[in-house]
Protein backbone atom coordinates (compact mmCIF):
# COMPACT_ATOMS: atom_id res chain seq x y z
CA UNK A 1 0.00 0.00 0.00
CA UNK A 2 1.58 3.51 -0.86
CA UNK A 3 2.24 5.91 1.75
CA UNK A 4 -0.55 7.95 0.56
CA UNK A 5 -3.05 5.22 1.34
CA UNK A 6 -1.57 4.83 4.60
CA UNK A 7 -1.89 8.25 5.46
CA UNK A 8 -5.68 8.33 4.57
CA UNK A 9 -6.59 4.77 6.32
CA UNK A 10 -7.27 2.94 3.39
CA UNK A 11 -8.16 -0.56 3.59
CA UNK A 12 -6.24 -2.31 1.01
CA UNK A 13 -9.43 -3.70 -0.85
CA UNK A 14 -10.43 -0.20 -1.50
CA UNK A 15 -6.84 0.51 -2.98
CA UNK A 16 -6.87 -2.54 -5.05
CA UNK A 17 -10.26 -1.72 -6.09
CA UNK A 18 -9.05 2.03 -7.20
CA UNK A 19 -6.05 0.37 -9.50
CA UNK A 20 -8.69 -2.23 -11.24
CA UNK A 21 -10.51 0.47 -11.71
CA UNK A 22 -8.24 2.86 -13.58
CA UNK A 23 -7.14 -1.22 -15.47
CA UNK A 24 -10.74 -0.38 -16.74
CA UNK A 25 -10.86 2.66 -18.86
CA UNK A 26 -8.57 3.81 -21.38
CA UNK A 27 -8.68 7.11 -19.66
CA UNK A 28 -7.61 7.40 -16.04
CA UNK A 29 -9.79 10.31 -15.68
CA UNK A 30 -12.61 8.33 -16.40
CA UNK A 31 -12.51 6.28 -13.27
CA UNK A 32 -12.68 9.71 -11.17
CA UNK A 33 -16.09 8.95 -10.04
CA UNK A 34 -16.31 5.47 -9.68
CA UNK A 35 -12.79 6.04 -7.32
CA UNK A 36 -14.22 8.57 -5.20
CA UNK A 37 -16.97 6.48 -4.80
CA UNK A 38 -14.74 3.68 -3.74
CA UNK A 39 -12.63 5.54 -1.27
CA UNK A 40 -16.18 7.39 0.15
CA UNK A 41 -17.49 3.89 0.83
CA UNK A 42 -14.14 2.97 2.87
CA UNK A 43 -13.98 6.33 4.92
CA UNK A 44 -17.31 7.50 5.13
CA UNK A 45 -16.27 10.97 3.78
CA UNK A 46 -13.93 12.31 1.73
CA UNK A 47 -11.23 14.06 3.52
CA UNK A 48 -8.98 16.54 1.62
CA UNK A 49 -6.48 13.67 2.02
CA UNK A 50 -8.31 11.08 -0.04
CA UNK A 51 -9.29 13.82 -2.54
CA UNK A 52 -5.11 13.96 -2.78
CA UNK A 53 -4.88 10.36 -2.73
CA UNK A 54 -7.58 10.22 -5.77
CA UNK A 55 -6.00 12.77 -7.87
CA UNK A 56 -1.99 11.18 -7.21
CA UNK A 57 -3.95 8.00 -7.88
CA UNK A 58 -5.19 8.87 -11.34
CA UNK A 59 -2.24 11.76 -12.37
CA UNK A 60 -5.11 14.41 -11.82
CA UNK A 61 -4.76 17.70 -10.93
CA UNK A 62 -6.21 18.11 -7.18
CA UNK A 63 -8.27 21.11 -8.42
CA UNK A 64 -10.25 18.80 -10.99
CA UNK A 65 -10.97 16.52 -7.91
CA UNK A 66 -11.64 18.92 -5.27
CA UNK A 67 -13.90 20.40 -8.19
CA UNK A 68 -15.77 17.44 -8.57
CA UNK A 69 -16.68 16.52 -4.73
CA UNK A 70 -17.83 19.90 -3.96
CA UNK A 71 -19.97 19.61 -7.40
CA UNK A 72 -22.26 16.86 -6.34
CA UNK A 73 -23.96 16.58 -3.25
CA UNK A 74 -23.17 12.51 -3.16
CA UNK A 75 -19.85 13.18 -2.00
CA UNK A 76 -19.27 14.23 1.86
CA UNK A 77 -16.48 16.78 2.32
CA UNK A 78 -16.74 17.14 5.96
CA UNK A 79 -17.25 14.03 8.62
CA UNK A 80 -20.99 13.02 8.84
CA UNK A 81 -22.90 11.39 11.62
CA UNK A 82 -23.05 8.07 11.98
CA UNK A 83 -26.24 8.46 10.52
CA UNK A 84 -27.09 10.32 7.16
CA UNK A 85 -30.20 11.86 6.25
CA UNK A 86 -30.71 13.56 2.76
CA UNK A 87 -34.30 15.28 1.63
CA UNK A 88 -34.83 16.30 -1.58
CA UNK A 89 -35.82 19.86 -1.57
CA UNK A 90 -36.05 20.07 -5.56
CA UNK A 91 -39.43 20.88 -7.58
CA UNK A 92 -41.28 18.38 -7.14
CA UNK A 93 -40.57 17.28 -3.23
CA UNK A 94 -41.02 20.81 -2.74
CA UNK A 95 -44.48 21.24 -3.88
CA UNK A 96 -44.97 18.37 -1.49
CA UNK A 97 -43.80 19.87 1.43
CA UNK A 98 -40.10 18.71 1.66
CA UNK A 99 -39.10 21.91 3.13
CA UNK A 100 -41.98 21.89 5.71
CA UNK A 101 -40.53 19.01 6.51
CA UNK A 102 -36.98 20.20 6.71
CA UNK A 103 -37.82 22.78 8.96
CA UNK A 104 -39.86 19.82 11.15
CA UNK A 105 -36.52 17.94 10.97
CA UNK A 106 -34.21 20.66 11.88
CA UNK A 107 -36.51 21.70 15.05
CA UNK A 108 -36.60 17.78 16.56
CA UNK A 109 -33.20 17.65 15.78
CA UNK A 110 -31.81 20.60 17.28
CA UNK A 111 -30.16 21.30 13.77
CA UNK A 112 -29.46 23.02 10.54
CA UNK A 113 -29.62 21.46 6.93
CA UNK A 114 -25.73 20.83 6.62
CA UNK A 115 -25.00 20.06 10.24
CA UNK A 116 -24.94 17.19 12.60
CA UNK A 117 -26.17 16.95 15.94
CA UNK A 118 -24.02 17.60 18.88
CA UNK A 119 -23.92 13.66 19.89
CA UNK A 120 -22.35 12.67 16.09
CA UNK A 121 -25.48 10.61 15.81
CA UNK A 122 -27.02 12.51 12.83
CA UNK A 123 -26.30 14.47 10.01
CA UNK A 124 -29.27 16.32 7.89
CA UNK A 125 -28.46 17.42 4.27
CA UNK A 126 -30.28 19.35 1.90
CA UNK A 127 -29.79 18.03 -1.55
CA UNK A 128 -31.01 18.31 -5.28
CA UNK A 129 -33.23 15.90 -7.42
CA UNK A 130 -33.48 11.95 -5.47
CA UNK A 131 -35.25 11.36 -8.76
CA UNK A 132 -38.14 9.60 -7.40
CA UNK A 133 -40.43 12.51 -8.07
CA UNK A 134 -43.69 10.67 -8.08
CA UNK A 135 -43.12 9.56 -4.97
CA UNK A 136 -42.54 13.07 -3.72
CA UNK A 137 -41.30 14.44 -0.61
CA UNK A 138 -38.56 11.68 -0.23
CA UNK A 139 -35.46 11.31 1.67
CA UNK A 140 -32.42 8.91 1.81
CA UNK A 141 -31.08 7.53 5.31
CA UNK A 142 -28.37 5.48 5.78
CA UNK A 143 -28.26 5.02 1.74
CA UNK A 144 -32.40 3.71 1.62
CA UNK A 145 -34.99 5.52 0.04
CA UNK A 146 -37.91 6.67 1.97
CA UNK A 147 -40.88 7.96 0.12
CA UNK A 148 -44.15 10.02 0.09
CA UNK A 149 -42.96 10.95 3.59
CA UNK A 150 -44.99 12.97 6.37
CA UNK A 151 -44.29 14.42 9.85
CA UNK A 152 -45.75 11.08 11.22
CA UNK A 153 -43.22 9.22 8.77
CA UNK A 154 -40.57 11.23 9.81
CA UNK A 155 -40.88 10.61 13.42
CA UNK A 156 -40.94 6.97 12.90
CA UNK A 157 -38.06 7.46 10.44
CA UNK A 158 -36.02 9.25 13.75
CA UNK A 159 -37.44 6.40 16.33
CA UNK A 160 -35.94 3.50 14.21
CA UNK A 161 -33.11 5.24 13.83
CA UNK A 162 -32.65 5.44 17.86
CA UNK A 163 -33.88 2.04 18.39
CA UNK A 164 -31.04 0.95 16.06
CA UNK A 165 -28.26 2.48 18.13
CA UNK A 166 -29.59 1.61 21.54
CA UNK A 167 -29.17 -2.34 19.95
CA UNK A 168 -25.75 -1.39 18.30
CA UNK A 169 -24.54 -0.28 21.84
CA UNK A 170 -26.25 -2.98 24.03
CA UNK A 171 -24.89 -5.55 21.64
Amino acid sequence: MSEAAFKVNLKPETVKAVDELIGRYPVAEAALIPALHKVQDDLGWMPAAAMDWVADKLGLPRVRVYGVTSYYTMFRRKKPGRHCLEICTNLSCSLMGAEHLRDYLCEKLGIKAGETTGDGRITLEEVECLGSCGTAPVMIVDDEYHENLTPKKVDAILSDLELRDKGSADG
